[in-house]
């Protein structure tokens, strides 16, 4: 296992999947990307950016977006792990599976919600989407409500 991809999603869940991609990257002396699926840019879903002010207000965001992922990097840095972190903007689900690729991960990191019954059968879940087109190894942490 040379390159794992971990999937955050900028809230307090994500330590849980940051311990598990050290812990993995530590024993296979492997790299570990941290990568955060932005949401997309609103051309790309057929929005007008509208006025400077919410042009500035999505780069504002994105910035503290990119700030949190380095500190998760750093974290991992400061273990002596081998990271690099990214944030991409796109459909959540192909982008995953696109930086993936592209960085031929070898082992896909996701966290999954605990959910009740009908959540299970109705919602369009990310992770669960993930699991079901995955072409690589998942390793899908259980996360707390």
């Amino acid at each position: 296992m040379k390159n794992i991809l971990v999937a955050v999603e900028l809230d307090d869940s994500d330590q849980l999947l940051l311990v598990q991609a050290s812990a993995l990257a530590s024993k296979f002396d492997a790299k570990v990307w941290v990568v955060h699926v932005a949401a997309p840019d609103p051309d790309f879903v057929g929005y007008d950016p509208g006025p400077a002010y919410v042009r500035k207000t999505l780069a504002d965001d994105l910035r503290e977006e990119h700030k949190v992922i380095r500190k998760y990097s750093d974290a991992l840095k400061n273990k002596s792990i081998n990271v690099e972190s990214l944030l991409v903007q796109g459909p959540t689900v192909e982008t995953i599976f696109e930086e993936a690729k592209k960085l031929e991960s070898d082992l896909l990191i996701i966290g999954s919600h605990k959910h009740n019954f009908l959540k299970r059968v109705f919602g369009d879940d990310v992770s669960r989407q993930i699991f079901g087109q995955s072409k690589i190894p998942l390793l899908i942490v259980p996360l707390e409500e």
